[in-house]
């Protein structure tokens, strides 16, 4: 059987692959990426949907328009305000889950060769989806700052310019870094000598923990480059699989254009059931509690990496989101550490996969969002004894 060039360019995603392995529930996994079912508000949930299905099943079972259910994208409009963002509902496209936004992107701008900038690391799930096109990767480095802003005036100054860029401004999948306010109006002046189309992923931007969100790129963008992404997932749940994109619209014309020939539109029971959730409860109450488990869970987690994780290992620790990322010294391969570390019961996400451009196997990434108080506990002094036995050993990745 022959494949596309496209299809063999595409790489199991690690995450995936690894989460397969920690479905024994033995395993103290702090590998995934995803919010705790505890915090779901179910009960809120069933209330909307039942309200649906007594007040307008009909249309919430029948095809929807393309750019998604207006009551729904007026609200989402309102909730990006609070953020600073103005728009209209013109402006704004339900899709399925922001990751489809992210893969539209690569339909709408990329052809084979073309340049894609990022942040190094990035998300493995942004590489994956732009992979089929068949791009060239450059990776951007960053710091407790965010992007290095001096280095993208330095690669923007070549005769190559990239055709996208791809970041994630808010607490960073997957290393839980956020850029400074002044980060990002540095970033967004460099921009404005461009004509580059700018992705801002922001599905973590509400998940701060002290302190309010820097404002995001879009509400500094004087040119309407920048293609916004905000999804439900984080803040709701994911199982409803709403998303949305909000450009300037001859931009937003083309998404709606790709998003007709992928599936028509979105979920239209899912999008009643959240505007009529919305409807009767207040998300940021919701948010609020998010906030607060997260945020002592990852407490709890950077207090067992100081108590049992080698003194070589850096890390970062994150002022909001779901990710903490280590670092080992050189030469060190937390593949092969991932393979002891799952024989004791224990995972997290090896760092390569968040890498397009670059090799570097010496990272890797921990989720604090799902995890009980104890596992936690338990999981990071197992994996620090594991790190210690490689540190003490000197067990690099050509001896493993």
């Amino acid at each position: 059987m022959k494949y596309s060039k496209a299809m063999e360019a595409i790489k199991p995603s690690d995450i995936r692959e690894i989460l397969k392995l920690t479905a024994n529930p033995e395993v103290i996994s702090f590998a995934g990426g995803v919010p705790d079912p505890d915090l779901f508000p179910i009960e809120a949930l069933k209330k909307a949907t039942d309200e649906v299905f007594e007040k307008s099943a009909r249309r919430a079972l029948q095809y929807g328009t393309t750019e998604g259910f207006l009551p729904l994208r007026e609200k989402i409009i309102a909730m990006m305000k609070e953020r600073g963002i103005d728009a209209d509902p013109d402006q704004l496209l339900l899709v399925t889950g922001a990751q489809q936004g992210i893969e539209f992107a690569g339909k709408v701008f990329l052809n084979p060769g073309d340049a894609v900038l990022c942040e190094s690391p990035s998300y493995s799930g942004a590489v994956n989806a732009y992979l089929p096109y068949l791009p060239k990767f450059i990776e951007v480095p960053t710091n407790d700052d965010g992007i290095s802003v001096e280095a993208m005036a330095k690669i923007l100054e070549m005769e190559e310019k990239p055709r996208l860029i791809y970041v994630i401004p808010n607490f960073q999948n997957p290393a839980g870094r956020s850029w400074t306010t002044e980060t990002r109006i540095k970033f967004m002046e460099l921009m404005e000598k461009y004509d580059i189309p700018i992705v801002e992923d922001d599905p973590y931007g509400n998940l701060i923990f002290e302190g309010e969100t820097p404002p995001s790129l879009k509400s500094m963008d004087k040119k309407g480059n920048v293609i916004y992404l905000g999804s439900f997932s984080k803040i709701l749940c994911p199982g409803l699989r709403t998303g949305w994109i909000c450009a300037r619209e001859d931009i937003l014309r083309k998404f709606v254009v790709v998003k007709q020939c992928a599936d028509i539109h979105s979920n239209s029971l899912a999008q009643e059931i959240i505007a009529t959730y919305l409807e009767h409860n207040d998300i940021n109450e919701q948010i609020e509690k998010i906030k607060q488990l997260y945020r002592h869970r990852k407490d709890l987690m950077i207090a067992a990496i100081e108590k049992y994780f080698p003194a070589e290992c850096k890390y970062t620790n994150p002022n909001g989101g779901m990710f903490i990322w280590v670092e080992m010294p050189d030469g060190f391969n937390t593949r092969d550490i991932l393979k002891d570390a799952l024989a004791e019961k224990v995972a997290f996400i090896p760092g390569g996969g968040f890498f397009p451009a670059e090799e570097n196997e010496k990272c890797f990434r921990l989720n604090f969002s799902t995890m009980h108080d104890d596992r936690i506990e338990e999981g990071i002094k197992r994996l620090g004894r594991i790190l210690q036995a490689y540190i003490d050993n000197g067990k690099k990745c050509d001896e493993a």
